[in-house]
């Protein structure tokens, strides 16, 4: 899978998300997401990394082998970024 394909699955299924994926090794199955979405707010880590493997549904073991992922709700991007 290409990295602009994973990111298309992401962006489809938490419309409102910004999303920067990386092929890790170069195999196009290890990739690495920053995902930021105003849908995280109030969610724990746990459910924010819900909603990213749901909205890459079945790709996540067909195609995705591992998928680091780092979430935020803007507010929290911002105080990291800050």
């Amino acid at each position: 899978m290409e990295p602009n394909e994973l990111k298309a699955l992401i962006e489809k299924g938490i419309p409102d998300a910004k999303v920067e994926v990386v092929d890790t090794t170069g195999t196009k199955d290890h990739f690495s997401a920053v995902v930021i979405s105003k849908a995280f707010e109030g969610l724990s880590l746990v459910e924010q990394h819900q909603s990213v493997y749901k909205a890459v549904g079945a790709f996540m073991t067909r195609e995705v082998h591992a998928l680091q992922l780092k979430t935020y709700s803007p507010n929290k991007w911002a105080e990291q970024n800050s």
